[in-house]
């Protein structure tokens, strides 16, 4: 296991901030550059038959220079299109490309991907060796525990064994199982008891494969004790929710040199990027949409909060608005 704190040794993967719906766009990902230089950031899940039949990839598969390491998480389960989505993977520049064997949704599971999955070891193994074939990006798998009643050691371990054999390079454990039915996303985060014994467990029966635990990290000391067990940590609503929480992470795991960085800096280090996607056409809303998270537990902050909503959500909102909202954190000492 690599030792915290080194940089010439510690991976990309033993920080990431995890796949989300609707949270990992591009504008949050550079939103998280500005906190953490070194961590691996991961896109939204994209649908690799939406890559395949689709004529705007850009807009499913753009990232700006910034974020590298950035790893693309795609879902599905025909070989072919994975493959597919594994060549236009290495074709736009990401570093990584992940299968999502997690989600579990119900329309996930209509198109037989995502956590259901994890009751066919067989045919993930297959995906996962057509897109080995198809790239020579690292081919990495994110899933649960289990599924429903599939869920014991012995299964996720045939699991995980069937599935490094096909190539897969690492396996980022989501710490509670599934269950298909009953349950929408948002239960499947926290209803489920977290059980990161039993990923640390896999990770002391395959000592050879690289484990990452993911689910219930809520801080950076989480995140350095997992280390300690697993070879990566995998943070994703409280690197959404609280980001500046985040902001000694390349020091602690990575060994950079502290630094004191601010909410003000953050959005400073915003502005070219907003300029750029404004400039495209975009809305000033959809990078701002993130920022509400970024100012929490200080005087002022849910004005701050509630203006840059309101005004960045205006037709023909412009630069300026995020401008004066970083010089209102400057001057407030944020």
């Amino acid at each position: 296991m690599t030792e915290v704190g080194s940089p010439a040794t510690v991976a990309a993967h033993s920080f990431s901030v995890a796949p989300m719906l609707d949270c990992t766009d591009r504008h949050f990902r550079v939103l998280m550059r500005q906190i953490s230089r070194r961590a691996l950031l991961y896109s939204e899940m994209v649908v690799a038959q939406a890559l395949h039949y689709t004529n705007r990839r850009d807009r499913l598969l753009d990232f700006d220079p910034i974020e590298h390491p950035i790893a693309l998480q795609v879902g599905g389960d025909d070989p072919k299109l994975l493959a597919d989505a594994a060549r236009l993977a290495l074709d736009w520049g990401y570093d990584e490309i992940n299968l999502n064997v997690g989600c579990p949704s119900q329309r996930v599971q209509a198109g037989n991907f995502g956590a259901c999955l994890m009751a066919d070891p067989d045919l993930v193994a297959r995906c996962v060796e057509a897109m080995g074939q198809a790239t020579a990006l690292p081919v990495t798998v994110k899933h649960r525990i289990g599924i429903d009643d599939l869920d014991n050691d012995e299964l996720l371990t045939a699991f995980v064994d069937r599935v490094a054999a096909a190539g897969a390079q690492r396996f980022s454990v989501h710490a509670r199982k599934a269950w298909l039915e009953g349950l929408d996303p948002k239960q499947n985060r926290t209803i489920p008891p977290l059980q990161h014994e039993r990923v640390v467990a896999l990770k002391q029966r395959r000592p050879d494969l690289l484990i990452e635990l993911n689910g219930g990290l809520e801080t950076p000391e989480d995140c350095l004790a997992a280390l300690h067990e697993c070879d990566g940590a995998m943070v994703g609503r409280a690197a959404y929710a609280h980001p500046l929480r985040w902001a000694d992470i390349d020091h602690l795991i990575y060994g950079e040199p502290p630094r004191q960085l601010l909410a003000s800096d953050v959005v400073e280090g915003l502005i070219p990027h907003a300029a750029l996607h404004l400039q495209r056409g975009g809305r000033l809303w959809d990078l701002c949409r993130h920022l509400v998270q970024l100012v929490e537990g200080v005087p002022g902050a849910r004005h701050w909060r509630r203006e840059l909503g309101e005004r960045s959500q205006r037709k023909g909102a412009d630069l300026n608005i995020l401008e004066e909202a970083g010089r209102q954190l400057k001057d407030a000492g944020l």
